[in-house]
């Protein structure tokens, strides 16, 4: 707001092209900023000027409503897309035109759908007009950015490509957090993934691997005892994502092939997205691989949600989005046009009160395209799922037998011992795994035969209240009681006082 304020002071005397530039890049960061609140504490005071030492009235106002906080973004990001000069950007490091437009569907899409899912009422802006401004966002980005979706490498590694190569991807990358290694810019996934340095790793959970489709563009849940696959069973002919996304059957490592890491991962499902396959990388945090911010993807993902909540995306518009996503990661079924059936696993465990199967579909979708990209969290919120968070079984593979020795990824060599009664594996090779942890991981006899992986983080590291208070966070006490010692008064969040 300083800098705001100063370009439009007779102090600034850059032409008027030049000033508007550097203002919608600073507009860019100002919505960029307030979606983050938004997100997190729903209403919060919208400052649209500097603040001067003096001016308690304004320094210790009232959080405003949520139309102005988002009236006030859109007009940032329109601002931002008008005169933001780039429309390309070495490395994708600086903003461009389409970074406005692309920042304005996603922030648009979450408004649209918190507040249709969570029917709140007194608003004057509708979902509908919201998610119209999502969409026009979005197509704005796709018929004149000339961006796309990367293929270089093929369907087996177009995908990973985008998180694992030090220099962004242009052509589908719109912002990144570029690694340099000239520059000393470096980051700290591997130490995240591979390393319990910050503990036990990210891992993925057997529900949600479970609704990666397979090639031909069916569920894999519609197989007949998909329940009891092994590891390798159930990577067999998914989704290409699936693969690039965690240690699959051919994952290499320095070279050589490795499975899960148990020490590390929680449920098998041991994540590479935006790590490195060499493991010197694993404990100096000099990962030198560029994170992206916002994909083109995620903008056909943000049209394709806005359109068929609108009730109005077309065959042609599945093909050019979601189509598209899936044909990338290898699916030949069910990509040009809309889909019918509900898919009853998806639904049930994730989505039970929709009945859409388009809209059932972009969630799958979405949820795995973006997977660990920082998303998900924001996309429960908004569509009222919260539930899922203390709900969802933290499943892991599921495995033959405990206390033998077993070739976890199918090439003919022993990697685990999972024992539930403390002995070790004769083969040093092997690695044994305690799978009699109370709390931890441990092993559930299935029905079918077998044994299922499960993590337990806990008694009450779980729980979601019924009272719908975790949607927002609360404002910090602190906040309020320097209000209250001011002589103001600022309101706390529904349910956490």
């Amino acid at each position: 707001n300083y800098f705001i304020d100063g370009c439009h002071s007779k102090e600034c005397t850059v032409d008027a092209a030049t000033r508007d530039n550097y203002l919608g890049i600073a507009r860019w960061f100002r919505a960029w900023f307030y979606y983050n609140k938004l997100t997190q504490y729903g209403e919060v005071p919208w400052f649209g000027s500097e603040i001067q030492s003096y001016q308690y009235d304004i320094m210790y106002k009232e959080r405003d409503s949520r139309d102005v906080i988002i009236r006030n973004m859109i007009e940032d990001l329109d601002f931002a897309y008008e005169h933001i000069q780039a429309t390309s950007s070495v490395n994708s490091s600086t903003l461009t035109k389409w970074a406005a437009a692309a920042l304005k569907s996603r922030v648009c899409l979450f408004e649209a759908a918190y507040r249709r899912y969570h029917k709140l009422t007194g608003l004057e802006i509708t979902p509908e007009e919201l998610y119209r401004h999502a969409a026009n966002a979005a197509k704005l980005v796709m018929d004149n950015s000339g961006l796309s979706l990367n293929t270089a490498t093929g369907t087996k590694g177009a995908y990973r490509d985008l998180f694992y190569l030090e220099a962004p991807i242009t052509s589908e990358v719109i912002l990144a957090v570029c690694a340099n290694s000239a520059s000393g810019i470096y980051g700290t996934q591997n130490y995240w993934y591979n390393s319990l340095s910050y503990g036990k790793g990210w891992s993925l959970v057997r529900p949600f691997v479970n609704t990666y489709l397979k090639l031909d563009g069916t569920p894999f849940t519609s197989e007949t005892g998909y329940e009891t696959k092994n590891f390798v069973e159930e990577m067999k002919s998914r989704d290409l994502r699936l693969a690039q996304t965690i240690r699959g059957l051919d994952f290499k490592r320095d070279g050589k092939a490795v499975v899960a890491d148990m020490t590390v991962c929680l449920t098998g499902y041991h994540v590479i997205k935006y790590s490195l396959d060499d493991t010197k990388y694993d404990n100096n945090e000099k990962n030198n691989n560029s994170i992206p911010l916002l994909r083109y993807a995620e903008v056909l993902l943000n049209y394709a949600e806005a359109q068929a909540e609108l009730g109005g995306l077309t065959d042609a518009e599945w093909n050019t989005t979601i189509g598209a996503l899936r044909r990338r990661a290898g699916i030949t079924g069910g990509t040009e046009k809309l889909p019918t059936t509900v898919d009853s696993y998806l639904q049930q465990v994730f989505y039970p009160n929709i009945t859409n199967p388009v809209l059932l579909e972009i969630r799958r979708e979405r949820a795995i395209e973006l997977v660990a990209e920082g998303t998900r969290f924001n996309d429960l919120r908004r569509w009222k799922c919260g539930e899922l968070i203390e709900e969802l079984p933290w499943t892991g593979m599921h495995i033959s037998a405990l206390n033998v020795d077993i070739d976890l990824n199918g090439d003919g060599t022993p990697d685990c011992y999972f024992t539930d009664n403390g002995t070790q594996s004769s083969n040093k090779d092997c690695k044994t795994v305690n799978v009699k942890n109370e709390t931890g991981l441990y092993a559930t006899a299935n029905a079918a035969g077998g044994y299922d992986l499960r993590y337990n983080p806990g008694t009450g590291n779980r729980i979601w209240y019924d009272d719908d208070r975790q949607y927002l966070y609360p404002v910090p006490a602190q906040v309020i009681r320097d209000y209250e010692s001011a002589g103001y008064k600022l309101s706390q969040n529904p349910n956490w006082n």
